[in-house]
């Protein structure tokens, strides 16, 4: 451990050498600003649940029963997700990669009409919401070609190309960016001068020689990015020929639970360390100096252990899965988002500008829940956009809570609570509640009175010590004006 720490802070020393140079970003779809586009997660919607695919899809890989027991060593904080739940799980991932500050998502593609392909349009509306962007990786299914390739670029363009989430590269003549996973397999990639118009393509391979009629090189191995062997020779060789270099990172590499038996290498995380030193390997002079992209290894390739997306804190017990925790210091369900945020700062040094900071109302299209109401007055109206409705609980039963499910465990570090601006000024006093799985709760506020004064629009922020949960709950223990709780409207913000 030693001796790759000090390999990572000799390389952030070199760091200090490198020209930083911003690239501008993508349009952003309206109201939605742009991320940078240089930073690109390798993304897989292959995942299936019998809910929304009608079994399980991937997760039971390794001969694993979902849902507690799935082919992968961490265990996803959404769970056994489906790739095609889209206001869900898709949502919430763009979310995170916002979050990351990657700006382009390089989604697995498997060829027309694959479970995959089918996916993409939900794909495609989900990014645009959140400002991200779509690039694809081709995969290499049955009887895969160079021609079959050049038709499936012409495909992928053509239906897709339309939307706002299409990732263009707006200093390589808006062209589309297609990584071709495999791509020593063909040996002669001729007819990818057919498309080299529209296209942007990357070979992946360290081997210069086999990069001809390709118009970028990028690595994927997460392993070999650990000592970044041959880096240097292949930045110089695509800068010389007018190639995009893409070196790919990632966290770590462990597929014993997806693979029983394998011979594959392990990559400790080394909490966060080895995520470290291989961003180290894609931007130092040493190894290449700034590569025009950098690609991870993986947002959610749970199968490999190479996965930044959140891992749950507290797994399903007896399956021996392990967590996030102590990556960069960090512990309990605040650990489940340090590769998010480790992702994020290095995407501020490879860029040189940070990308904007998201700050939604994190309960906003959440249901809430209460135990009790007046008739005509119901917890949704504490959450439907509207401060002349709201919920007003059953009268003199206090306490009253009021619940909401944010879907994912999310850092919360404020709540708004409004009610119709044109009331009398009223106090009522709250206690605010955090719970991960909806059944244990902690007090993350302490009850106290908030006062409501139209003066101030009868809106108040209760501020919240900065913390990672799922649900949250107010609890309303007295008001000087009702004998009910009352709440037009709830929002919850991470800062």
């Amino acid at each position: 451990m030693r001796t790759l720490l000090g390999i990572v802070i000799a390389f952030c020393s070199a760091l200090a050498l490198v020209a930083v140079v911003p690239t501008g970003p993508a349009a952003a779809a309206p109201g939605v600003r742009a991320v940078p586009s240089d930073v690109h997660l390798f993304y897989y919607p292959w995942y299936g649940s019998p809910e929304v695919y009608g079994s399980y899809r991937h997760w039971q890989q390794g001969g694993r029963t979902p849902p507690d027991d799935i082919g992968a060593d961490f265990y996803p904080t959404l769970g056994a997700y489906d790739s095609g739940d889209l206001a869900g799980a898709v949502d919430q991932h763009m979310r995170w990669v916002r979050r990351s500050g990657a700006g382009v998502v390089v989604t697995s593609w498997w060829g027309r009409d694959s479970y995959e392909d089918r996916l993409v349009p939900g794909l495609l509306d989900a990014a645009a919401r959140h400002g991200v962007r779509v690039a694809f990786h081709l995969e290499p299914y049955g009887g895969r070609t160079a021609e079959s390739t050049v038709e499936d670029i012409r495909y992928l363009d053509d239906r897709y190309g339309s939307s706002p989430a299409f990732h263009r590269d707006a200093q390589r003549g808006d062209r589309g960016a297609f990584y071709v996973f495999n791509s020593l397999e063909v040996a002669d990639w001729a007819p990818l001068e057919e498309v080299r118009d529209i296209a942007v393509v990357l070979a992946q391979t360290t081997d210069v020689s086999r990069v001809g009629h390709f118009g970028g090189i990028y690595t994927y191995d997460v392993i070999a990015a650990n000592t970044a062997i041959g880096w240097k020779g292949v930045a110089d060789f695509a800068r010389a020929n007018g190639l995009v270099w893409a070196p790919s990172v990632g966290p770590g590499y462990l597929d014993d639970r997806a693979v029983p038996g394998n011979t594959s290498p392990t990559l400790d995380r080394a909490d966060g360390a080895t995520y470290d030193l291989q961003w180290g390997n894609a931007l130092a002079p040493e190894t290449g100096g700034r590569p025009d992209w950098v690609s991870i290894t993986s947002f959610n390739e749970w199968h490999e252990g190479s996965s930044i997306e959140p891992a749950d804190s507290t797994p399903p017990a007896g399956h021996g899965y392990l967590t996030y925790e102590g990556a960069y210091g960090r512990t309990g369900q605040a650990a489940e988002t340090a590769y998010l945020d480790r992702t994020r700062y290095w995407v501020e040094r490879f860029t040189g500008s940070a990308p904007p900071v998201p700050n939604p109302d994190l309960a906003d299209g959440r249901r809430f829940t209460a135990s009790g109401n007046v008739p005509g007055y119901p917890s949704v109206n504490a959450n439907d956009g509207d401060t002349g409705t709201y919920w007003e609980s059953a009268h003199n039963l206090f306490p009253q809570p009021l619940t909401v499910d944010l879907g994912a465990t999310e850092e919360v570090g404020r709540v708004e609570v409004a009610l119709p601006p044109g009331w009398e000024p009223r106090t009522q006093r709250i206690t605010v509640r955090g719970s991960a799985d909806g059944r244990t709760w902690t007090t993350l506020v302490a009850n106290r009175g908030h006062r409501f004064d139209p003066a101030t629009g009868n809106r108040v922020a209760i501020p919240v010590p900065q913390t990672f949960q799922r649900h949250l709950r107010l609890v309303f223990t007295a008001n000087t004006r009702w004998p009910a709780g009352q709440a037009a409207e709830v929002g919850v913000f991470r800062f």
